[in-house]
């Protein structure tokens, strides 16, 4: 591959993009030699349906939760669509008061656990071990046990839905609303679906982070991470640090509304005010958990299309890891209006300013990798660009918050809402569809219409702002969040009007994005290895990914692997080393934490039952606990425990692996 100098000292980048693209990376091809009939011999899984149940493969996982994220947002998608209807013209009557905060609350509790975290994992998942250059996670079955329990989950929280008995309290179910106006049942439902999805947010996370550190290829010292595995493995420990509160709080609801207690009952002793600290200690750092990750591709997509390595990549990643760390101070930021003392919403405030900080540098390092750079424009880098243009809007009404007579007047109004979702929206809904234009590629092996997906940008992009920049005046002219009618005459018909309007131009758009993607797996244009000149290790596989991955684990020389001319022929080099290719057996390579020096092969489970078998019975606890039977969960508890303890003591291949080596 032709290259070019930047700068003295600096990176290269290829100069000839369709020779990179032109088909099979040479380098792989070598490699791959006679080692791939013997790899995918030992790495092949069970076919058919007995294949899908029993699989523990990142990749097969990893398109799974993209998928099952997407269908939950589509649900989600059409309860806002009703919503937008209902509040389309004064005093409407599409759906009653009690329908609609079933049909808000729901939306918002999909939309922020059952959609935005879940589709990170997707993608941290399919993409993960192989930026890092590695065969499979670190746990595989605790990876397919991860799915399998938000998939179960996410089936129990939208199952109250049609049964009459979906939350009713917002997504943020604060009490005394929660607990004494609502109705009880969906609250349960919403408590025990948030503490079912924990268990599988939380076991995720831990695979993840060790995968990072403890799997990473020869040579990929924590100065050549790229910045999409700093973001997850960054949104990983923030998970771990930011669900205590948030299960605390729900068990404590749970009790109050099952059992009487009175955590939250003034009368009782209790304190409402106590749910807001615990529920917004998960729930401010939980922006940042969607959005990090998100940033992390657009660190991805960016550098490719600007054909240049990312400007300032060290205070890129600190801004990451300070974004994580600077989140957990500015939970208050949501209380200002409840009556704290002076003192307290001062500290918090200085805190909502300086978390503006790290995503600055964030923002101006993009912009300067482009300016520098040679821009390609394709659909994925159109969707990059909409997201720094509705992020920075968001951020900018973000920083407002901070400032507290202007956070108490507005609070509980649309302009609430507008800034959310020009946050969490626009920072989490446009980088994810970067990321699937971008990497469809390598996940199908298929290359995308690039005129439609340019197309489908501009559509999505036009409703988005057409349904939420008009909110943020409807919220200044007083409109109130969380209600389901208004009088006329108040001044907010025009922009409900608007708003509904946008909201059918997105989903147009979503429809539009959609076709594209199906079009793409119909008309089957195969794509190369390398379709767009990427710099980072996923590009240095076949389109779609072996089983395997990587035929030789390769050795990192630089930031950029694909652009440096000496991280891909490491591949060829070693190609009869034992160590780096693993033929033998179910194995990855495991290396030293900071440095990547190798520690030896480290022994992979193959498919098996026994994680779906776990989470159906964790699934039972969850089902006759919400009935009432409490006998029944105890035993279904019961036999997740057993399950739990076959599942440790049955390890056919690690120990036939031990057992050589002994």
């Amino acid at each position: 591959m032709t290259t070019e100098q930047v700068e003295p000292g600096r990176d290269v980048w290829p100069r000839d993009v369709e020779a990179a693209a032109a088909g099979m990376l040479h380098e792989r091809a070598v490699a791959e030699g006679a080692v791939g009939d013997r790899l995918r011999e030992v790495w092949e899984e069970e076919p058919g349906f007995k294949g899908f149940l029993t699989t523990v493969n990142h990749k097969r996982i990893g398109r799974r939760y993209l998928v099952t994220a997407g269908f939950f947002f589509m649900l989600a998608g059409i309860q806002a669509l009703v919503m937008r209807t209902q509040l389309g013209s004064p005093n409407n009557g599409v759906v009653s008061a009690e329908t609609y905060n079933q049909l808000f609350s729901l939306h918002g509790t999909a939309m922020i656990f059952f959609f935005a975290t879940p589709m990170n994992s997707g993608f941290g998942n399919f993409f993960l071990p192989l930026m890092v250059g590695t065969r499979d996670m670190a746990f595989p079955r605790l990876n397919a046990l991860s799915y399998w329990i938000f998939l179960f989950s996410g089936l129990f929280m939208f199952a109250s839905l049609p049964l009459g008995m979906a939350p009713d309290a917002g997504w943020f179910a604060y009490v005394p609303l929660s607990d004494r106006f609502s109705s009880t049942h969906g609250l349960e439902f919403y408590a025990l679906g948030l503490l079912f999805l924990a268990v599988s947010s939380t076991v995720g996370s831990i695979n993840l982070i060790v995968t990072a550190l403890k799997m990473r290829a020869p040579g990929m010292t924590l100065a050549r991470v790229p910045v999409f595995v700093w973001a997850i493995v960054t949104q990983s420990f923030m998970l771990l640090f930011a669900l205590p509160p948030l299960d605390v709080a729900n068990v404590m609801l749970f009790m109050d509304l099952r059992f009487h207690t009175q955590f939250f009952v003034e009368s009782g002793g209790g304190d409402t005010i106590l749910w807001q600290h615990l529920f917004w200690l998960f729930g401010h750092p939980d922006v940042y958990i969607i959005v990090l990750p998100a940033m992390g591709i657009i660190s991805s997509v960016i550098p490719t299309f600007a054909r240049r390595p990312i400007a300032a990549y060290s205070f890129v990643v600190l801004a990451t890891v300070a974004t994580g760390i600077i989140s957990f101070g500015v939970w208050v930021h949501h209380m200002f209006a409840v009556g704290l003392s002076d003192v307290a919403q001062s500290f918090f405030a200085a805190a909502t300013l300086t978390i503006s900080l790290p995503a600055g540098i964030q923002m101006f390092a993009w912009l300067a990798t482009m300016w520098r750079g040679r821009v390609v424009v394709t659909t994925a880098l159109l969707y990059a660009v909409g997201f720094i243009v509705t992020f920075v809007i968001g951020g900018v009404t973000g920083v407002m918050f901070a400032v507290v007579p202007f956070d108490q007047q507005v609070t509980d109004s649309y302009f609430v809402v507008a800034h959310f979702h020009y946050v969490l929206f626009g920072g989490a809904v446009m980088p994810m569809l970067a990321g699937l234009f971008y990497w469809w590629p390598k996940m199908t092996g298929r290359s995308l219409h690039e005129k439609a997906g340019m197309w489908s940008f501009a559509v999505v992009f036009v409703g988005f702002n057409l349904t939420f920049f008009p909110m943020h005046l409807a919220g200044l002219l007083g409109m109130p969040r969380r209600i389901y009618t208004y009088d006329d005459g108040l001044g907010w018909t025009v922009w409900n009007v608007l708003s509904t309007a946008g909201s059918y131009v997105l989903g147009a758009g979503f429809l539009l994005t959609l076709g594209v993607f199906v079009e793409s797996l119909l008309r089957q244009r195969w794509a190369p290895d390398d379709p767009w000149g990427g710099n980072t290790l996923e590009w240095a596989t076949a389109s779609p990914p072996e089983d395997y991955n990587f035929p030789v684990v390769p050795t990192v020389h630089s930031l950029n692997p694909l652009w440096d001319e000496q991280s891909l022929p490491s591949m060829v080099e070693h190609r009869h080393d034992g160590v780096r290719t693993m033929t033998d057996k179910h194995e990855a390579l495991r290396t030293s934490e900071l440095d990547a020096r190798v520690e030896g092969p480290m022994a992979m489970p193959s498919d098996t039952p026994v994680p779906l078998w776990l989470a159906l019975a964790l699934t039972l606890s969850v089902v006759f606990l919400m009935a009432g039977w409490y006998v029944a969960s105890a035993v279904a508890f019961g036999l997740v425990a057993a399950i739990a303890a076959y599942w440790m003591w049955d390890r056919p291949d690690v120990e036939e692996i031990e057992e050589e080596a002994g």
